[in-house]
């Protein structure tokens, strides 16, 4: 069969056209721009029937001999109706070499289907792996996308009772008295580790993977030595202001 149009075969399978090719092989004179803005008009959806592409044409004026043109992708259902369309005997044409090129595609696709048992076993078996794979890629970037969220109202409010929990908790196991200063140093310790661990700057930066890691920090947190040092500081301070006073 001659090639009136050439056509292309995708990755998928398919079969495209260039709009291009198309347009000079049906003698348009309307420019491409306008001709394939009308056609679109007939009901096609771009990335369905046609998709968008640049390629390099030959122009002695441009800076390297070449220019980037816009051109399309056509399906070969969209390339038939625009054939169609024409109401030319090149449209003619056009049509019945799709038609021919689509049958031709077809046949070619038939007979390389299995034919023997072992041969459709192995096809079953490979399409599996690789449905497998799609899904476990798939679950891979859902767990990624659900670990990199932020943590929810809930579990924020669930950390900051747990710090506070903590921090209350060991004031009372060490029989402390202490001020607000000296207790915010308390708070100030935690919320410094929190960020080492998790390398976060602010407590509303958490995300969900986050989570288990600060919880098991405050599982095992205790005051640094610097500043337990601070908060005996504070004490002393306090207690010379009281002499003074």
């Amino acid at each position: 069969m001659d090639e009136l149009v050439p056509v292309q075969k995708q990755k998928d399978g398919s079969v495209v056209v260039s709009g291009r090719d198309l347009h000079d092989f049906l003698d348009v004179k309307t420019k491409y721009a306008d001709w394939f803005k009308r056609m679109s008009e007939y009901g096609f959806d771009e990335n369905i029937d046609f998709a968008v592409f640049l390629k390099n044409e030959k122009d002695d004026t441009a800076f390297g001999g070449y220019r980037k043109i816009t051109d399309h992708a056509l399906t070969l259902d969209m390339a038939k109706e625009i054939s169609m369309i024409q109401r030319t005997e090149r449209g003619k044409q056009a049509r019945q070499y799709f038609i021919e090129v689509e049958k031709r595609y077809k046949d070619k696709q038939q007979s390389q289907l299995p034919t023997s048992p072992t041969e459709m076993l192995k096809l079953a078996i490979n399409s599996t792996l690789e449905t497998a794979d799609k899904v476990e890629a798939l679950n891979t970037r859902m767990d990624e996308f659900e670990q990199n969220a932020p943590i929810d109202p809930g579990e924020y409010n669930y950390l900051s009772k747990r710090i506070s929990s903590e921090v209350q908790n060991y004031v009372v196991s060490h029989h402390m008295i202490l001020n607000q200063k000296q207790r915010s140093q308390l708070y100030k310790d935690v919320n410094r580790g929190v960020k080492e661990v998790t390398g976060v700057k602010t407590r509303s930066q958490l995300r969900k993977k986050d989570f288990d890691v600060v919880d098991r920090y405050l599982m095992n947190w205790t005051p640094s030595p610097a500043t337990l040092m601070i908060i005996e500081k504070l004490s002393d301070e306090d207690k010379e202001q009281t002499l003074f006073l």
